[in-house]
């Protein structure tokens, strides 16, 4: 009896490390990348492996490596998507890539008027927008100096913001990420293009 007492605590001490040195070992993982570093591997375009897009020059660096070096697997399955299908010929409609840690919505629609698009950042995913065909505008502004409007819904994982941004015209080319510090107000309007083909790729945020 003493024996198996002293086993199940060994064994429970040894779980405890085992989670306490995972744990360290991802912060210690986040700790390690910076702006310098994280520019670098960036623009090294190795995580592209024969993708020809651009991710857009402001995207969170830092972030980015974080989320793609503890999710590689999933990374490369959205960016595997994005780099083998002809996007231009696919159906708008929902497409499963890997479950629900990464799956694709092509729209084929008007974008919005100024007045008619929102704020919103996301906390379970992390958004990969691209235009297909068309233009459209989008604003990013950091959650951080966003004012809610909405708070944030578990179920539709999402939030609303007011606030001031920077805006990009978003064209084929070049694709862009929101992290869930990212508000980001996309679907706006620009004159000459009444329809917008477009794809959300949702990528699960790793812990």
């Amino acid at each position: 009896m003493h024996h198996l007492l002293i086993y199940k605590k060994t064994a429970l001490l040894i779980a405890f490390i085992s989670l306490s040195m995972v744990a360290l070992a991802q912060d210690t993982a986040k700790d390690l990348w910076t702006d310098k570093n994280a520019t670098k591997w960036l623009y090294k375009n190795e995580w592209k492996k024969g993708l020809k897009l651009k991710v857009y020059p402001e995207v969170n660096k830092v972030e980015f490596a974080v989320q793609y070096h503890k999710n590689k697997a999933v990374w490369d399955k959205a960016f595997a998507f994005m780099r083998d299908s002809d996007l231009t010929k696919l159906k708008p409609g929902k497409y499963i890539i890997d479950g629900d840690k990464v799956f694709a919505t092509i729209t084929e629609a008007p974008s919005k008027s100024f007045e008619q698009s929102t704020w919103e950042s996301h906390r379970k995913y992390i958004d990969l927008q691209y235009i297909i065909r068309g233009k459209e505008k989008i604003g990013v502004a950091p959650v951080s100096t966003a004012a809610v409007t909405k708070p944030y819904d578990e179920t539709k994982d999402n939030a609303n913001y007011s606030a001031e941004g920077k805006y990009y015209i978003a064209e084929p080319g070049t694709f862009y990420l929101f992290f869930p510090d990212d508000a980001h107000r996309p679907n706006i309007k620009v004159d000459g293009y009444d329809i917008v083909k477009k794809i959300v790729i949702k990528i699960r945020m790793a812990e």
